[in-house]
């Protein structure tokens, strides 16, 4: 017999209401909570105003959604904090965001990335990244809006001569030059401007070499005329180019192509070399950066000759000048001192840092010199190759200190030639740029002309010296002057004033005449004018046998 169910008291019918009219209070309340936390007023007409309580289905239901549309809203929070936390610590839109000295909420969150607060280098593009077959993607403007330019070549009237552009004076700054010679600073233009922190794409003529077209599709290098082939002396004569007799006589012709990849070496090729086995081998060419450093009056003709020719046979190549130009490029650092011949160590050392700072890891040897030399990075990267392959090393943990040696007298004495310019391994520069503020040892302090002899100083201290850069027949590769004066150079004779060339070479000696220099010879001196740097240009790449 089943019993029948209790009537429910008047009592518990109230307590029942009561505890339904808390919760649907509690319910609202929540609702109203979270709509304003989203921005979303609540509607008043959803709830009992009167004071009657939502039936116990309808009270659950709103306590659900306000718990998962609270849960949204939190989540939605997160992930876009997070986003842009992983932004502004990865992403620079201009390719140039890559300096993190400084305050505010950007450099903060990155410090959160980057705890040690250690700068976060970055150089750009490297040239193993790039597709010459198609490098002016929007993605590489973007990155480098001045990527592919060259200057617009005006055509030539008919009666132009190339050696109307000799005459001009060495020092001149192409403005008394005509159209022709490519070295007006109009041609150029104004510098575009460029942020503080700005790190230049030190890749952009290697890349317009290897295309072999600018943006627009013209060539690159441009085309130099054959003018260019003919005998030419300084100043514009028919007679008296003794550059080119002497690259005809000794026979010193590139070792590749400018665009190559590759270099083909003979490791018994190097003074005192005995016991290397003879014969050639084919390797991968080192990765070589190309410094210069100059003054903005030279970036119409020295530095765009150099551009327009040599420049895009190294895999990296940049200026450092007393103003910043992308197109070149060049830029202008702040150094310690004024800004003169006599203070140029503290202008090495300011390079040495930048590049120390945002290209160490990049290139495999560091080539520097001033905007009056002539280079074949061909025949660098072949030598350089030959070397490491002789002695079985590798420059990013071998030291080496490479150009054309010097001793001024004593033991203390030694140098490379800064005027013959002179490379650095990546573990040199390493080692230097680790020490670089060393006052006592690496001369930090100091306001000198003589930069080579602080930079060899400061090596010397770390252990590190300099390389017989002599082929095996003790012809040298690294010259001080121009072809010219060294084909011509012989000692003083009796009675004469002594030559400090032949002072600081006494060591080892000078070979003269045809053995002044090694066929594949790396540097030249004292190439002032841009008029003879296309003149040897054209006589080392582009004019035929019987042209040379």
């Amino acid at each position: 017999m089943h019993r029948r169910a209790a009537a429910p008291s008047v009592s518990s019918s109230r307590i029942a209401a009561s505890r339904d009219r808390r919760a649907a209070r509690r319910t609202n309340n929540l609702i109203n909570a979270g709509a304003g936390s989203i921005g979303i007023i609540h509607n008043p007409t959803n709830s009992h105003s009167n004071g009657r309580h939502h039936n116990k289905s309808s009270g659950g239901n709103l306590k659900r959604i306000a718990f998962v549309g609270v849960g949204v809203v939190v989540l939605f929070l997160l992930v876009a904090w997070g986003g842009a936390l992983y932004h502004v610590t990865t992403s620079s839109s201009d390719g140039d965001d890559h300096n993190v000295v400084g305050g505010g909420v950007k450099n903060a969150l990155r410090r959160m990335r980057n705890p040690y607060n250690k700068p976060i280098k970055k150089s750009g593009r490297t040239s193993s990244s790039i597709d010459y077959t198609n490098p002016y993607t929007l993605d590489s403007l973007k990155h480098n809006p001045h990527l592919g330019w060259q200057p617009k070549i005006h055509p030539s009237p008919p009666s132009f001569s190339w050696r109307t552009c000799f005459k001009a004076d060495a020092k001149s700054d192409g403005t008394d030059q005509p159209p022709g010679c490519r070295e007006h600073p109009s041609e150029l233009g104004p510098a575009p401007p460029v942020d503080k922190d700005w790190i230049p794409d030190v890749t952009m003529i290697r890349t317009m070499m290897m295309h072999g077209a600018d943006r627009n599709g013209e060539v690159f290098p441009p085309v130099i005329g054959r003018e260019m082939c003919e005998d030419i002396g300084v100043f514009g004569g028919k007679d008296g180019d003794t550059n080119k007799e002497c690259l005809r006589k000794v026979g010193i012709l590139p070792t590749g192509k400018l665009n190559s990849t590759t270099v083909t070496i003979a490791p018994s090729n190097h003074y005192g070399a005995d016991g290397m086995s003879e014969g050639t081998l084919e390797v991968p060419a080192p990765k070589i950066m190309c410094l210069v450093y100059t003054m903005a009056d030279a970036h119409a003709n020295r530095i765009r000759a150099m551009r327009d020719t040599w420049a895009g046979g190294c895999d990296g190549f940049l200026a450092f000048s007393t103003e910043s130009d992308p197109r070149l490029p060049a830029i202008s650092l702040e150094h310690d001192g004024p800004e003169e011949y006599n203070n140029m160590w503290q202008k090495i050392r300011s390079i040495w840092k930048f590049v120390g700072t945002h290209y160490l890891e990049d290139y495999d040897w560091f080539f520097i010199g001033g905007d009056d030399l002539f280079v074949l990075p061909h025949n660098l990267k072949t030598y350089l190759a030959s070397l490491t392959q002789k002695d079985g090393t590798d420059p990013k943990t071998k030291e080496y200190f490479v150009g054309r040696r010097f001793n001024s007298g004593g033991t203390n004495g030694y140098f490379n030639s800064g005027g013959a310019g002179y490379s650095l391994s990546q573990a040199t520069l390493r080692k230097f740029f680790a020490n670089i503020e060393d006052a006592q040892h690496c001369s930090a302090k100091s306001h000198t002309s003589m930069e080579d002899v602080m930079i060899a100083r400061c090596l010397s201290y770390l252990g590190i010296h300099f390389t017989d850069t002599r082929d095996a027949r003790g012809r040298e590769r690294f010259h001080p002057f121009a072809p010219g004066s060294h084909l011509h150079w012989f000692p003083p004779g009796p009675g004469k004033p002594r030559d400090w060339y032949e002072d600081y070479n006494k060591e080892w000696g000078i070979l003269t005449g045809t053995d002044c220099c090694a066929p594949d010879s790396v540097s030249f001196h004292y190439i002032k004018k841009a008029s003879m740097v296309r003149h040897m240009q054209s006589l080392l790449y582009f004019c035929d046998e019987e042209d040379r």
